[in-house]
């Protein structure tokens, strides 16, 4: 007998064409408002023109002192960790499930990531936190993943008990928020990312946040030079005589990624709310099918939605595996169901189990050695997540409806992918 799952020979559930998901929405508006920048200025050395327009946006909406763009997240992150005056030998408690780059500038100041297990929803575990906590401990960064906030208000009290730099990587979490005070202004400085898919999104980019005068000049002298520095670094701060070279980098955003995230930062309320009414959709769908479970978003916690991530639950479905499960999802047009890569456990890197070949040198002599099970409840959740983009608009609930659908209609046939 055929099948009716797409694997097996049936029709495919999903009939919209694809793609199914572009990010960012781009308009009429959005492409004048690039177009105009190229007739204005492709290159700003100073914190003029689009740049301070951003800037100034970015430090209204999250309400913050200070706002200064970079090149990317992770140049972001780099410029947040030497600006926090983390040196060599020094260690950063960070989540073991995240994307690289939440650690990775750490090798290049020659300090060492201290992994910490997660939750099952991958966000640090504060219960794990203190017992990592050494003499050369000198920051904690907290992750916000998939756009779900970490539990700040215990976090940032173990931070302030240990006297510890609290610091936060909001990449996934903008405009996200929890008991009514947003992602990235709960330490000493916050880092994102305005990469492509991100919910603020310049194509590329980044961006740090701190409320703090001193981190604030550190940023800048770490990321940019001259002109910025010049303007910015008060005369007789330290750092003053370094203006003109800065670290020697230049980790400054290109005009035309300020000019498209600028477009976005006043659109971005709007996605998120429209994320939210479809994520309360999916949510409400996908937690009545067998093999999937939704965790709970914890009360007063309001996410960005960057992901709506899926517990793969192989016991409900006499054991068929993940690999096989979402195979059958995408035979049946749901392509957008995607089981995470590059945003993974970190000990399961090359990077974070021998970083000399890279880094020669460095000091992981008290690193602690990592294997397989070292973090069982990140391991675990990363396994067996499934996750899916969460769309904005409202005409997007007809093809939200054809991916319940399609993981309906493999969890009711499993026993044919079994067979």
């Amino acid at each position: 007998m055929t099948s009716t799952l797409a694997l097996l020979g049936g029709e495919p559930a999903v009939t919209a064409t694809g793609p199914h998901f572009g990010w960012p929405p781009i308009d009429d508006t959005t492409r004048a408002k690039v177009a105009a920048q190229l007739d204005t200025a492709v290159s700003l050395p100073s914190r003029s023109g689009i740049v301070a327009e951003l800037e100034d946006g970015l430090k209204a909406y999250f309400g913050v002192r200070h706002a200064i763009t970079t090149s990317s997240g992770t140049a972001a992150l780099h410029a947040l960790y030497s600006a926090a005056r983390i040196t060599a030998g020094d260690e950063v408690i960070v989540p073991a499930w995240t994307f690289h780059a939440t650690a990775s500038p750490l090798f290049h100041l020659r300090a060492v990531p201290v992994l910490c297990e997660t939750g099952p929803d991958g966000n640090i575990d504060p219960a794990r936190v203190e017992e990592l906590i050494t003499p050369r401990t000198r920051a904690l960064m907290v992750t916000h993943l998939w756009g779900r906030p970490a539990d700040m208000a215990v976090l940032a009290a173990i931070a302030q008990a240990h006297d510890l730099a609290l610091l936060e990587d909001g990449s996934h979490a903008h405009g996200a928020g929890t008991h009514g005070q947003k992602i990235g202004t709960f330490g000493l400085g916050a880092a994102f990312s305005l990469n492509g898919p991100k919910p603020l999104s310049g194509g590329e980019g980044g961006f740090v946040l701190t409320d703090d005068d001193d981190t604030y000049y550190r940023v800048l002298t770490f990321a940019h030079y001259n002109k910025r520095c010049k303007s910015e670094i008060p005369e007789g701060h330290p750092l003053a005589r370094y203006a003109v070279t800065g670290s020697g980098l230049k980790l400054r955003i290109h005009p035309l990624a300020a000019a498209l995230a600028f477009d976005q930062l006043h659109r971005l309320d709007g996605y998120l709310l429209g994320r939210a009414e479809i994520a309360r959709y999916l949510t409400e769908q996908f937690s009545q099918i067998p093999g999937l479970k939704i965790t709970p978003m914890p009360e007063g916690v309001v996410p960005s939605w960057y992901g709506l991530t899926l517990t793969y639950r192989p016991d409900e479905l006499g054991g068929l595996s993940i690999g096989r499960f979402h195979q059958a999802l995408i035979a049946e047009g749901a392509t957008e169901f995607d089981r995470p890569g590059s945003t993974r456990p970190l000990h399961e890197l090359p990077l974070y189990q021998l970083p000399d070949l890279l880094f020669p040198g460095h000091p992981h002599q008290h690193h602690r050695q990592y294997s397989a099970g070292s973090f069982p409840v990140a391991e675990h959740a990363y396994q067996h997540t499934i996750k899916l983009p969460v769309w904005h608009r409202q005409q997007d609930l007809a093809l939200a409806g054809q991916y319940v659908r399609a993981a309906v209609k493999v969890s009711d046939h499993h026993k044919e992918l079994l067979a």
